[in-house]
């Protein structure tokens, strides 16, 4: 018996048409790449990372300190200006266009996510949105920023944040979802 509300088949599921944005031959060395200098523990240098990642055509600014444990997707869709720290097990699931500014720290264990799927289809596609980190802006250990979300200039997102709206310029963000808690003032 069939539920009028429809159900999901995943066995019609295809990501064929999906522009992943390279081919196959660069994204099996990016896997390894990604797995050795990147993911690994094992390999606390953060020199190499920028280059590495300029290799495989991703734009990166001058003073970027990747740490261990990072987890990158697609770095052709990824831009990133000078001075911005990643911190350890970050994950930058960026099957969309992935823009951090200059000055921006992303701490431990955040997660920016710019894909998804459509739930309200059968097939359940996949479909992305860019994400954008404007200079200076933190987003917090454990913060989660969805896809076509935009972070405004120098605004904080707390530890643990979720947020799925952009975020305003020197504004202070905590919870799920994210709520205003506060401005920022640098001195």
């Amino acid at each position: 018996m069939s539920d009028p509300r429809g159900t999901v088949d995943l066995s019609r599921f295809s990501s064929r048409d999906f522009p992943v944005g390279a081919g196959v031959v660069k994204r099996t060395l990016w896997y390894f790449v990604n797995a050795l200098f990147f993911l690994n523990p094992l390999f606390p240098f953060r020199t190499p990372k920028p280059w590495l990642l300029r290799l495989f055509g991703a734009r990166v600014g001058r003073g970027v300190v990747v740490h261990p444990g990072v987890n990158i997707k697609f770095p052709w869709k990824l831009r990133i200006g000078d001075h911005v720290w990643i911190g350890q097990r970050v994950w930058l699931d960026n099957i969309d266009e992935l823009h951090i500014g200059s000055h921006v720290v992303i701490s431990q264990g955040a997660l920016l996510i710019s894909g998804s799927h459509d739930f309200r289809k059968a097939d359940f596609p996949t479909y992305s949105k860019p994400i954008v980190l404007e200079a200076g802006c933190w987003v917090g250990a454990g913060a989660i920023v969805t896809l076509g979300v935009r972070v405004g200039t120098h605004a904080v997102l707390s530890a643990g944040t979720v947020l799925t709206r952009n975020a305003e310029p020197f504004t202070i963000y905590r919870g799920n979802p994210a709520q205003v808690v506060g401005e920022r003032r640098i001195s």
